[in-house]
């Protein structure tokens, strides 16, 4: 049986009741198919799947959003050479080459011949062509293409970044990556202490003047590389809050799709708030930027709210909250999800009055009905 995502879309291939047909439409557990004698059928989901001749074949790959940022860094023949990769697996997999007519192959037809007879296909081609490649290597590339997109089809000699050690010996790097690492616990000291604690090391280890250190320059270059990002000739209390934050990614991480990798990037503002504890602070702009396309994510967004509305309710909002900018957000984030679950998609004053705020807001807020009471 042919390699499947664990999802059916609309335009895959499945073999059923002994032909090949296309998914044309899906409508919950519905499914329409096409016959390719032009036959329509509508079959529900966990009868198609049950059938015992069922089978997905050709599967259209998801689509990915390409990791750019990575892309740009390399030679413009190691990209050419992943994306001709890619053209390849896709042959295999469909059956069909992107961008070119939509026959496949006599070779790669899904409803003809199985994956694995596919891939030696692939393999024989690519030999033929000149390039010796095996039925393993062709596996491993979808395997690869699968799980990271096109970046798992770059060449990793052209992947590899650059030794921020450089040159220098690596017996002198082991040293001065302990000596680094023993900055975690101990008071700051200064890089100078550093080279005498690298040469000490070295000389208890490999034994006195057998590892010769390099020119002063290039240790200090060295300790700076090495220590980077942890504050080891730095703030001591900094240093060890680093040191006990997990580890990064060990490689670098692609995201194929919108919204699969967001970040968080935060910014002071020249503006002082009362914070939800009363005490003035500075407050912060968040964005959270996707990772994929590069864009920074917009907010869930009421329809049929409009621009403006909540700035006529200025006065409002002010009495409601005190000016707590904490409250004046609870209010806000509670109101917009009542307009979003009773369907208005829009904020309006009984939402505002609905929610019910901290103690302290609504301690301090007298309803306008209840003023005009005192003031007779």
């Amino acid at each position: 049986m042919a390699e499947r995502p664990g999802v059916l879309r609309v335009n895959d291939r499945v073999i059923f009741a002994g032909g090949t047909h296309t998914v044309v439409a899906i409508s919950g557990n519905a499914i329409r198919l096409l016959s390719a004698a032009g036959a329509t059928t509508v079959v529900a989901l966990p009868f198609l799947l049950a059938a015992a001749d069922f089978e997905l074949v050709g599967a259209v790959p998801a689509s990915r959003v390409d990791p750019h940022g990575l892309l740009d860094a390399l030679p413009a023949h190691a990209l050419r050479a992943a994306r001709d990769w890619e053209r390849h697996l896709i042959e295999v997999e469909t059956g069909l080459v992107p961008g070119e007519d939509a026959v496949a192959r006599a070779a790669y037809d899904p409803a003809v011949h199985p994956l694995a007879s596919r891939e030696a296909a692939k393999a024989a081609e690519l030999t033929a062509a000149g390039t010796k490649t095996s039925l393993r290597t062709v596996q491993r590339m979808r395997r690869r293409y699968r799980e990271q997109g096109l970046w798992g089809l770059v060449d990793a000699r052209h992947a590899r970044s650059a030794k921020p050690t450089g040159n220098v010996d690596a017996r002198v790097v082991a040293a001065a990556a302990a000596v680094v690492e023993a900055q975690t616990g101990t008071s700051t000291g200064t890089k100078s202490r550093a080279i005498r604690q690298i040469r000490q090391l070295l000389d208890d280890e490999h034994g006195e003047g057998v590892v010769q250190l390099p020119s002063p320059a290039t240790c200090y270059r060295l300790l700076e590389a090495l220590a980077a990002g942890k504050h080891s000739f730095g703030s001591a209390v900094t240093r060890r809050q680093t040191a006990n934050k997990p580890a990064g990614a060990y490689a670098a991480t692609t995201a194929s799709r919108p919204g699969e990798q967001v970040q968080l990037d935060s910014t002071p503002l020249d503006v002082m708030a009362v914070m939800d504890d009363g005490i003035l602070g500075r407050a912060e702009l968040v964005l959270a930027i996707d990772i994929a396309t590069r864009t920074i994510c917009d907010a869930l967004r009421l329809h049929r709210h409009q621009p403006g509305a909540l700035v006529e309710q200025a006065a409002y909002l002010h009495d409601r909250t005190g000016g707590m900018i904490g409250s004046l957000d609870q209010l806000i984030h509670e109101a917009a999800n009542d307009a979003i679950t009773d369907g208005t998609e829009k904020i309006t004053k009984s939402h505002l009055d609905a929610v019910i705020l901290d103690i302290a807001a609504q301690a301090q807020f007298t309803p306008p009905r209840q003023r005009r009471a005192g003031q007779r």
